[in-house]
């Protein structure tokens, strides 16, 4: 069975094409620039990258070449081969728990929803839109962002204010990174060999998100009514005080939409470092001594640290592991170390070689870094959004 997994964005369109239930990687490719002059894509086959510069227009342009690429390469003989498209979709609000086959009614809901992602939900429906008018007769799944984390409870999910702006308005904390959170938590499934674990996950890249998993579901989680709030980020605050928005305002001269902008793309580790915000850069940074750097970078440890803690303290002490995962969490040993060290007083210990010897551009890429006598088992494990998105997909369409 071929899966094509898909994520679109307004200018954007990342795919990856599996054989399921095997879940091997045929082919993945990425456009971007859509609808710009200087639009480009790249494809991915045995391990060989090929970047493309072609005019691609709309996403409907981009779904033409991205089929043409498919045959081309002989992963597919004909559109037929095509058993599903499952498509990231960042909001289902609290209609969506689960993933769900698309129809023309759930994608009414998803456009009613475009208040709460007005930036995501719109884009990702283009790309459904799309891959229903080239593959007419192909089931089209919806794998959402925020459905993993539908089961926290509720004094988990609310926010202090007027309970009214919840019932009225959807005011609440709904999470995100739930695709991969979910991956995550079937993975250690698998390997302690039962479905109710307890974990703390901390999906840490560009954008960064923990979650605390009670009884194999979704118990907490940093992010909130929108992927700005929790840890430090790339360019993301994370939590703040929101008095200091007006005032802002008001010192600065400068609008809300500013202070958005700058509270989303020029705050976290390039608004502190004032040097990058990507974590390599960091540490290369501290390398040099940079004081900022080392400053951003201990800001960003504590904030994590700080939230482990507090999962540690709502699972009741009852972690079945600790999990690493996403690009920073997979391959900065340093940084995994620093976040560690600080959880001693929790029992938690590090095993400094095994710890050393996984990262992306190692002989290892996942496993066990604490000691045996550690009070929680740690593990780095690489997340795979896309194969969950499959695997979701080839569920669907066999019920």
């Amino acid at each position: 069975m071929k899966i094509l997994a898909v994520n679109a964005g307004s200018s954007s369109l990342k795919f990856t094409l599996f054989e399921m239930p095997a879940g091997k990687q045929l082919i993945g490719g990425y456009f971007e620039k859509i609808g710009l002059d200087d639009s480009f894509y790249s494809i991915k086959l045995n391990g060989n990258k090929e970047k493309i510069v072609a005019s691609v227009p709309d996403h409907n342009a981009a779904v033409k070449i991205l089929i043409e690429e498919l045959l081309k390469n002989k992963v597919i003989e004909t559109l037929d081969d095509i058993d599903g498209v499952g498509h990231r979709l960042v909001h289902g609000g609290e209609k969506y728990a689960e993933s769900v086959v698309i129809t023309d009614e759930v994608i009414a809901e998803v456009e009613k929803l475009i208040p709460l992602a007005p930036l995501h939900n719109p884009a990702n429906l283009i790309g459904v839109k799309a891959f229903r008018d080239a593959l007419p007769n192909t089931p089209n799944i919806g794998v959402f962002d925020t459905a993993f984390h539908q089961s926290i409870p509720r004094e988990n999910y609310l926010y202090a204010v007027p309970y009214a702006w919840y019932k009225e308005n959807g005011v609440r904390k709904y999470g995100f990174h739930g695709t991969s959170h979910k991956y995550i938590t079937k993975t250690m499934q698998e390997k302690l060999g039962r479905e109710n674990v307890n974990l703390i996950i901390c999906h840490i890249g560009s954008g960064g998100s923990l979650c605390a998993v009670r009884d194999g579901q979704s118990f907490d989680t940093t992010m909130g009514f929108t992927p700005n709030a929790g840890i430090i980020m790339g360019t993301r605050s994370g939590d703040i005080d929101y008095t200091l928005i007006p005032y802002i305002m008001k010192e600065k001269n400068i609008t809300l939409d500013q202070v958005d902008n700058i509270l989303n793309k020029e705050s976290g580790l390039l608004g502190i470092s004032e040097v990058a915000s990507d974590h390599r850069d960091i540490e290369e940074a501290m390398k040099n001594g940079d004081k900022q750097a080392l400053l951003a970078n201990e800001m960003y440890v504590n904030r994590v640290v700080s939230y482990i803690a507090r999962y540690y303290v709502e699972l009741e002490g009852k972690v079945d592991a600790l999990v690493f995962t996403a690009g920073l969490g997979e391959n900065a040993i340093g940084f995994r170390e620093e976040v560690l060290k600080k959880l001693a007083c929790l029992g938690i210990t590090l095993d400094l070689d095994a710890n050393n010897n996984i990262a992306g551009y190692k002989e290892h890429q996942s496993g066990i870094i604490s000691t045996k006598d550690s009070s929680v088992q740690v593990y780095v494990i690489p997340t795979n959004e896309e194969l969950m998105i499959a695997q979701d997909t080839v569920t669907l369409i066999n019920q």
